[in-house]
């Protein structure tokens, strides 16, 4: 399973800070799941169609608490307050998203 993380442990390292602390059972693998939620978002996948092995309703539920309580955006505003060049920093997040009827059109020009 290793050939499935995204992040080395070192980079986990550098986020775990970050993290919200765990209350009660131990929480799965941070590694892991941060992985498998990268692994969806630049595939634009849908949460269910992750590999079994990161554990699809695992990495749902974490991305959505994590979400909620803003320690992704966190983690982007820290890791950007520390870059070493920074005349300029940029964070991509195109997202394009076609209209349900987009393809209605092919199929009224066939029908003249």
């Amino acid at each position: 399973m290793s050939d499935l993380y995204w992040l080395s442990e070192a980079q986990v390292d550098r986020l775990r800070p970050y993290f919200p602390k765990s209350r009660g059972k131990p929480r799965v693998d941070d590694r892991r799941v941060l992985s498998g939620i990268i692994y969806i978002q630049r595939n634009g996948l849908i949460w269910k169609h992750a590999p079994r092995d990161y554990g699809p309703k695992t990495l749902y539920n974490r991305w959505k608490r994590w979400s909620r309580m803003g320690v992704f955006a966190t983690i982007m505003t820290e890791l950007a307050a520390q870059a070493q060049d920074t005349e300029m920093v940029m964070i991509d997040a195109t997202h394009l998203k076609t209209h349900r009827t987009a393809s209605s059109l092919a199929v009224q020009k066939g029908a003249q």
